[in-house]
């Protein structure tokens, strides 16, 4: 499901593996206001929340200031939603999470030029090693990988 309201759209500003900042990333940048409504794109247990910092900008100097939620989902894959604005998450570390769940609010905290939702689901393999997995999702026209510079509208 797309991590954001039911009937709502948003623009895709960077997709899976792009040139900008996701050369080696299977993640997504959804551009939305601060303060935008974020939901649990599965179901799972929210594993990580860090909603302390306070400062975003283009330079990697803010990468700690990135708030964040991570949930594992019952397959033992992550997603993770990055840049929620200060004090922005409305789970707990612990706390069971069902898919369309509201978690929390966007915002523009971390390594960031403008205020957007940044999305990436890993799991990791027989070594313990990260593995990111790029992720098809349910939109008004059926289920796909997303790509750049468009918008995709969440059903309901």
């Amino acid at each position: 499901s797309l991590p954001y309201e039911n009937g709502k759209s948003y623009w895709l500003v960077q997709g899976y593996f792009s040139h900008y900042t996701h050369k080696e990333r299977a993640a997504l940048d959804f551009k939305m206001k601060r303060g935008t409504k974020i939901y649990a794109a599965r179901g799972g247990v929210v594993v990580r929340v860090k909603e302390d910092g306070d400062r975003g900008g283009l330079n990697k100097k803010y990468r700690p200031y990135g708030n964040n939620i991570v949930i594992r989902h019952a397959d033992s894959s992550r997603a993770g939603y990055w840049h929620l604005q200060k004090d922005g998450a409305v789970v707990n570390a612990g706390d069971t999470v069902q898919q369309g769940q509201l978690i929390g609010y966007s915002g523009k905290t971390g390594y960031t030029l403008f205020p957007h939702l940044h999305f990436l689901v890993w799991t990791f393999d027989e070594n313990g090693k990260w593995k990111q997995l790029p992720t098809r999702f349910q939109t008004s026209k059926g289920v796909k990988y997303l790509r750049s510079i468009r918008r995709y509208k969440k059903p309901g």
